[in-house]
């Protein structure tokens, strides 16, 4: 075999390979932002309990720690707090759909706090 049949594979090779890597490199990217997503969303859910336990406002301690456009609810029954804080994840943008991400948190009622 001479040298010169060989000559192009490395190119061709390459054409082949880097999609898949430039695909590779965006999964891994998207599950990072998914998991600080992920993480963002359970301290804002445990903020919002822990507040809402103390008798406070904790919706308001919530969007506080929430990341950007998500949703948070409360919820009181029996003497357990229940937040749960929700958001879209778009880590491509508005051109895809995304990916929902929730985080919930659970707190017993404080003993004399404001219902």
């Amino acid at each position: 075999m001479s040298r010169n049949s060989d000559r192009g594979s490395v190119t061709a090779e390459l054409a082949v390979g880097l999609p898949a890597l430039v695909l590779l490199v965006l999964a891994a990217l998207t599950a990072v932002s998914a998991v600080v997503t992920k993480l963002q969303c359970v301290d804002a859910a445990r903020e919002a309990a822990r507040t809402a336990a103390r008798g406070e406002a904790g919706e308001s301690a919530g969007r506080r720690a929430a990341p950007e456009g998500a949703r948070i609810g409360v919820a009181v029954q029996d003497g357990t707090v229940r937040a749960t804080v929700s958001v879209q994840m778009r880590p491509l943008g508005p051109y895809l759909p995304g990916v929902p991400v929730t985080g919930v948190a659970v707190a017993e009622r404080e003993p004399g706090a404001d219902w």
